[in-house]
């Protein structure tokens, strides 16, 4: 019996990771969980059963040495979700270059390290999967929001070049657009319109669909969006 497949979620919460990560693991997976604050983690291992690792995708070092954790604890990653980002919001003129240099640390200088990290671990093995989440702003920019679209673009170049470069050595890099607000205890959908918000399951449900995909039909960018959400 092959041993069974280790997932890492970084950025993870108690929305889409936690979603996520309930999936994985019932599904027989091993699986790691990774944020700045591991607190908030606790009710979902103790729930499921899973790890949760302090790291913090600004540092080098902090990504570095999650990945040596989790590889000596569960096995080197197969499957590396990215799902954090910053945002800083308000005009351009009056905004902090202090506060936009962390919120691109994190979306973008963070996707790096992390990928770099998940290809070095899936390259000797010639397979893996590695996903970077995305938003509405992937593609578009919105007032009072310049910071949150420049990382979020960013990363959509990374995830673009990385799927080119290690594609063919059979690691399968794909981006997601979460295109709509997802729903949470913190954000309930209105009661007249139930469906307007994104439910973080049927997420997770694309998410594994992308990690079991053939090889010779492997999705790189998908959009998902509430049937709601306008174009």
């Amino acid at each position: 019996m092959a041993e069974a497949e280790t997932a890492l979620i970084v950025g993870a919460g108690p929305g889409l990771s936690a979603s996520l990560a309930r999936k994985l693991a019932a599904s027989g997976r091993k699986v790691a969980l990774a944020a700045r604050n591991v607190e908030k983690l606790a009710g979902l291992v103790a729930e499921t059963g899973v790890r949760a690792y302090a790291c913090d995708v600004a540092e080098a070092g902090s990504v570095a040495a999650l990945f040596e954790a989790v590889a000596a604890d569960l096995g080197a990653p197969d499957i590396v979700v990215f799902n954090p980002s910053a945002r800083s919001r308000g005009p351009v003129a009056e905004l902090v270059p202090e506060e936009v240099l962390r919120a691109l640390t994190i979306s973008a200088y963070g996707g790096f390290l992390v990928g770099r990290e998940a290809a070095r671990a899936m390259e000797p093995k010639g397979r893996g999967t590695i996903l970077f989440t995305g938003a509405s702003a992937s593609l578009k920019g919105y007032p009072l929001s310049a910071p949150f679209a420049m990382g979020k673009f960013a990363l959509r170049g990374l995830a673009q070049s990385m799927a080119r470069e290690l594609g063919p050595k059979g690691i399968h890099v794909a981006h997601i657009v979460i295109d709509g607000g997802i729903r949470s205890d913190a954000r309930p959908a209105p009661a007249d319109a139930a469906l307007s918000l994104l439910d973080p399951d049927a997420i997770a449900e694309t998410y594994l669909h992308l990690i079991g995909q053939h090889p010779s039909a492997w999705t790189f960018e998908l959009e998902v969006r509430p049937h709601a959400e306008r174009f």
